[in-house]
């Protein structure tokens, strides 16, 4: 059974590409299944001169998948009624991604606390949601907030590729706190 923001919806069987009808599924726990395999919850930072701690935080979650397999983001959107589904250039795959903190805190959170994942994915998990809940909140805006939320997206998912440094943007910081005081 389906839980959306409307309350319960049941899923009905249906035909699968071989003509066979699949049965009733489960589709929350399917999904936290799917995304613990093929899920990546991700906080970026990209330098801005219009926000006051010279930084943009940007919590994002997405899913990506071959086109020839892609149904399975089309149903995630539709469930969940937020995020957009677009191709992703570095490896010719779909992605289905939802960055709006409205949409991370009412929907995407939610979920995963409801239908948690199996994997040490749900420590990442952990992790990102306290970043969406300190963002939701402004806590990214102040610079024990702003560098609480860097130390934790920079505990998750170790092994990715990032395209700043936690020092870096740590140190920028500092360095732009002596230039105003001077």
């Amino acid at each position: 059974m389906l839980v959306s923001q409307r309350g319960p919806v049941k899923l009905a069987n249906r035909r699968s590409q071989t003509g066979a009808d699949t049965p009733l599924v489960d589709l929350n726990s399917y999904i936290s299944g799917y995304v613990d395999g093929e899920g990546c919850f991700c906080v970026s930072f990209q330098p801005s001169h219009r926000h006051r701690l010279r930084w943009e935080v940007r919590p994002s979650f997405s899913v990506s998948q071959n086109l020839d397999r892609s149904e399975v983001l089309y149903l995630i959107q539709d469930a969940w009624k937020c995020g957009s589904i677009r191709p992703d250039r570095s490896d010719k795959t779909l992605k289905y991604e939802v960055r709006s903190i409205e949409a991370l805190t009412t929907t995407v959170v939610p979920h995963f606390r409801r239908f948690p994942l199996m994997s040490a994915k749900q420590a990442d998990f952990e992790k990102f949601a306290e970043v969406c809940g300190a963002v939701n909140v402004g806590k990214h805006l102040t610079p024990e907030g702003f560098e609480r939320i860097v130390r934790l997206a920079f505990e998750m998912n170790p092994s990715g590729k990032r395209k700043y440094p936690s020092g870096q943007i740590l140190n920028s910081r500092r360095l732009h706190r002596r230039e105003v005081c001077a």
